[in-house]
């Protein structure tokens, strides 16, 4: 099995100890990791913006680098999405094709692929869960609180085999953050009071760690604790089940 390893732009330039990590997490479940070195943006900036005409090169580059790879793995459910769903403007090559029924997120991959839930890790503190909206609704990551299906969480099946965490019930499980791209730009303000939102829900819950797959959104959340000084830490899922405590 040859996995390509897929770090997006704002891990790679903002947050490279969770591309370390996510490898680090790989290679110690015997997966045989590469990185192509030529990658760069998935496209989904362009395309949450409107643009999804000028993102055709950005999303060729990345077919063009991960074509020959069994899977491509991604510590980022929003990319693993894009790729999945929105390279349908690409004429549909078979390595196009490829790619995109070969793209996962990190925990999907583990779960559903490697087929492991307790990968040894041990961290002792009470963690929120923030279940991200194109992860939960877009891959179906968990189910959904507006649905009446029997629940499930990818993320959860992981946390709960970390040795000594204490994952804390939230009383909105699966609320948006109010990041969403580019929209928190253009809708600053109601981006930042839904931010606040779901951080004043962790505080209630006394959660010392917030954690999830997507560290777009924990970037949101981790900038609005920062400028408020709030007693709260965040960390990508793959630093916590890479993490030996």
């Amino acid at each position: 099995m040859k996995v390509g390893l897929f770090i997006p732009c704002y891990i790679n330039q903002l947050y490279p100890k969770v591309g370390i990590a996510t490898l680090a997490l790989l290679e110690k479940l015997g997966v045989e990791v590469y990185y192509p070195i030529g990658q760069t943006c998935c496209g989904q900036p362009l395309g949450n913006s409107g643009y999804e005409e000028n993102a055709k090169g950005a999303c060729q580059v990345f077919v063009e680098n991960f074509k020959e790879y069994d899977y491509i793995v991604g510590p980022s459910g929003s990319c693993i999405h894009h790729i999945k769903e929105h390279f349908d403007i690409l004429e549909q090559t078979d390595a196009v094709k490829n790619v995109r029924n070969n793209s996962y997120e990190l925990c999907e991959f583990i779960v559903k692929i490697l087929g492991k839930t307790n990968l040894g890790a041990s961290f002792p503190y009470k963690v929120g869960l923030h279940k991200s909206c194109h992860g939960l609704r877009g891959l179906k990551l968990g189910s959904c609180s507006e649905r009446m299906d029997a629940y499930y969480s990818t993320e959860e099946e992981l946390l709960k085999e970390v040795k000594g965490i204490e994952l804390m019930s939230l009383t909105r499980k699966d609320e948006c953050c109010g990041f969403g791209g580019t929209f928190s730009v253009f809708e600053e303000a109601i981006s930042v009071k839904m931010g606040k939102d779901r951080i004043q829900d962790h505080l209630d819950n006394g959660v010392e760690v917030i954690t999830g797959a997507d560290h777009s959104c924990l970037m949101h959340l981790d900038g609005l604790l920062n400028r408020n000084n709030q007693p709260i830490k965040v960390m990508h899922i793959a630093e916590i089940l890479n993490s030996s405590i």
